[in-house]
């Protein structure tokens, strides 16, 4: 409950509000107000605008002219915009100025003005407000650099990331006698590590290792296990280059590895080339571990895909199986591998997935063709998908060349 004293003391307070006369009230606004003649002459100004800028009143009134406390850049925008603005429209609101005080600082203002018109609709004179924008700019200023800083931090990780993302994949490919090879990654952000990979490499008795893979996830912890699988995928074809043992190998190293962290797996392909006799092209032996499967696209009769079935996802269980399967790449031939961000990009009609169907009936419209000729539709079918295409994408092509040509990237 209140005491009597307080509601008298209440009382006292409202009636010196209602006191305040409508002069003091101008003069003492939280804001500026000055009002000029049509000519831009200044014949009133309140207090609180004297006292921001450090003049005196007789200064002002009638000796300059609104124009005359703005800054260079300022009176060009008074004259050029503001002023014909108001004298069309009546009105102009929230226009950001600069006023320049006596001492020469700069006040940053939010600038409104009226036209005053008399009860025939004739133009009296100009009344303006002028609200401090101090903070506002300041913050403003903030926030503009916390931007440009945030700026310079995204282009700082996209730059490590596409660098950490050129480490993981092959900047060339081996030559291989007799064999036509052409490669393309997607890099569907800038800004993230994605973790498709491939490779091409010599082994021991003239024969070649080949894979391609995706592993879980991206970013930095997607990285780390692409660069564990792809040397582990070296060292273990050079122990014994069988592809099932490979992948099971594979499969043994990233269960030790990460057994007691978040699971990652990874799908992979892995193959092996040895050149048959008299240049008659190469015998391929292919292991898959839940890769999507190779497109032989044939000198004669089209394309198909090559069966792998039976092939586990590698790093999801210890024991793992993987089948293999064979095929001869003869004169004419291109042996195509890929990964999902093909097959799973989204197209303009409604959405729908690209699929295997869509691939295998492009690859048939392409047939007969060299390594470098898939490479190159298929990279114009990734680029027609545009930002239907989201997910990383590689492409590795091998093609046995009519006439046993030398191997060429």
């Amino acid at each position: 409950m209140w005491a009597a004293g307080d509601h008298d003391q209440e009382q006292l307070s409202f009636a010196a509000l209602l006191e305040d006369s409508a002069e003091d009230l101008y003069e003492n606004a939280p804001c500026g107000y000055l009002s000029t003649l049509l000519d831009g002459r200044i014949a009133k100004v309140n207090r609180t605008l004297l006292n921001w800028l450090g003049y005196r009143r007789e200064e002002l009134v009638g000796h300059k002219q609104f124009s005359d406390l703005l800054t260079i850049g300022g009176r060009l925008y008074h004259e050029t915009h503001f002023s014909p603005l108001l004298h069309m429209q009546g009105e102009v609101s929230g226009i950001a100025l600069e006023l320049k005080a006596a001492d020469g600082s700069r006040l940053p203002v939010l600038v409104t003005s009226t036209v005053k018109q008399d009860s025939g609709g004739e133009p009296l004179l100009i009344r303006t407000t002028l609200l401090d924008a101090r903070d506002r700019r300041a913050y403003e200023r903030e926030l503009l650099r916390a931007r440009r800083e945030a700026e310079l931090e995204r282009e700082r990780l996209q730059r490590l990331a596409t660098t950490l993302q050129r480490t993981l994949i092959p900047p060339t490919l081996e030559p291989v006698p007799g064999l036509d090879v052409a490669a393309h990654y997607h890099f569907a952000s800038s800004d993230e590590v994605g973790g498709d990979f491939y490779d091409l490499f010599p082994l021991a008795a003239g024969r070649w290792g080949f894979f391609m893979g995706d592993v879980r996830g991206k970013g930095a912890g997607a990285a780390v296990v692409t660069s564990l699988v792809r040397y582990t995928l070296r060292a273990a074809a050079v122990f014994d280059p069988a592809p099932a043992t490979v992948l099971a190998n594979l499969n043994t190293a990233l269960n030790h590895e990460f057994q007691e962290d978040e699971p990652r797996f990874c799908t992979v392909i892995f193959g092996l080339l040895t050149p048959k006799e008299e240049d008659m092209g190469f015998h391929v032996v292919l292991a898959s571990g839940g890769h999507p499967p190779a497109v032989l696209l044939r000198a004669e009769d089209g394309a198909d895909y090559v069966p792998t079935p039976g092939g586990q996802l590698v790093g999801v269980v210890p024991d793992a199986q993987f089948s293999t399967a064979t095929v001869d790449l003869s004169p004419g031939d291109t042996l195509l591998l890929y990964t999902d961000g093909l097959t799973e990009a989204r197209t303009p009609n409604a959405g729908e997935r690209y699929g295997d169907e869509a691939l295998l009936d492009f690859a048939r419209g392409l047939a007969p063709t060299s390594a470098p000729g898939a490479v190159e539709a298929l990279t114009a079918l990734l680029d027609s998908f545009g930002e239907g295409l989201d997910d990383d994408t590689a492409l590795l092509a091998m093609g046995a060349p009519r006439g046993g040509l030398s191997g060429r990237r």
